[in-house]
């Protein structure tokens, strides 16, 4: 029998209304949005379900995403599912570590708002972030080294999907080379700033002294990390790598193929969207996805549960 893998998606994915059958349905998910008010002193049920402008501004996206996430983690534990390892793309990576049990509900709540509030202030005037799609990656890591100023890759989504970052001037003088060398589109993404570049190391550091304060748990379930694309066995290795993982590429393709090679076979996808299993399909499309951003969708996983 194979393994299941419980992946959390990241900023981007966001929508309003995300989350609000789940907080009106089901005790448990209900608390999770509760308490991410507590921890971060923002009304969250209202963030996620009202019309606003807010819910795609970094330092309320982040915490907005987690809550859903985190209430429909809970929804599915109340199932008896369990993963054999989980990991998350950037801000997923926390929901990843609350179904790790590696730190509570509330102390992921309060470390990602703070998150969010330093990445949004970290954020330089003219940062960009440009999807470069059907390059290879090789050709997309030369380009960036070559091209003068602060650029790099920020995501290594899937194949044929790279993500990079930087100053606005390099981003665009290295999209410049990279459409004369073949690239069959980049795309622009709407972000409000360069995430996942050198440019956010002050924004590590700050989140580094918040986390001085969160008590880490002993890991119960395999979780992989962005940064390295490989399992965090020793629990004083989580805030570190936390701290990295906001200036350093997201190895998000590396790590879904560390899993298959592992034995797993059977991905679900927690959270708004479904833009991890829409990667799922271009690194490997034999493996079997699951979403699960309904409370309908607790039904496809019964065959799943003790």
């Amino acid at each position: 029998m194979g393994k299941t893998a419980f992946m959390f998606p990241g900023q981007g994915a966001q929508y309003v209304g995300m989350g609000k059958d789940f907080y009106e349905q089901i005790p448990v998910c209900r608390e999770m949005f509760e308490l991410a008010s507590k921890a971060s002193g923002l009304d969250v049920p209202a963030l996620c379900f009202e019309e606003n402008e807010q819910i795609n501004i970094t330092e309320y996206t982040q915490i907005a995403m987690l809550a859903a996430e985190v209430a429909m983690l809970k929804a599915i534990e109340e199932k008896g599912l369990k993963p054999d390892v989980t990991g998350g793309l950037s801000l997923g990576e926390y929901g990843a570590l609350a179904a790790s049990g590696v730190m509570g509900p509330e102390d992921v709540f309060k470390v990602v708002r703070k998150r969010g509030i330093y990445m949004q202030e970290a954020v330089p005037q003219g940062g960009a972030m440009v999807a470069v799609l059907g390059l290879d990656t090789a050709v997309i890591e030369k380009i960036c080294e070559e091209t003068e100023g602060c650029v790099s890759i920020a995501n290594y989504n899937c194949p044929g999907q790279i993500v990079i970052t930087g100053e606005e001037g390099a981003v665009q003088a290295a999209v410049e080379k990279l459409t004369a060398t073949g690239a069959k589109r980049c795309v622009t993404l709407k972000v409000s700033g360069p995430f996942h570049s050198s440019l956010l190391v002050g924004a590590g550091e700050k989140l580094g002294t918040e986390l001085e304060n969160v008590e880490i748990h002993d890991i119960q379930i395999p979780y992989i990390a962005n940064v390295t694309a490989d399992y965090v066995t020793d629990k004083n290795d989580v805030k570190p790598l936390l701290v990295k993982q906001v200036s350093s590429s997201v190895k998000w393709q590396q790590t879904v193929e560390r899993m298959i090679a592992d034995g797993v076979d059977t991905f679900v996808e927690i959270g708004p969207g479904k833009t991890l299993s829409g990667f799922m399909r271009k690194i490997n499309k034999e493996m079997k996805v699951i979403n699960v951003e309904k409370v309908e969708d607790l039904e496809k996983l019964n065959s799943y549960c003790s």
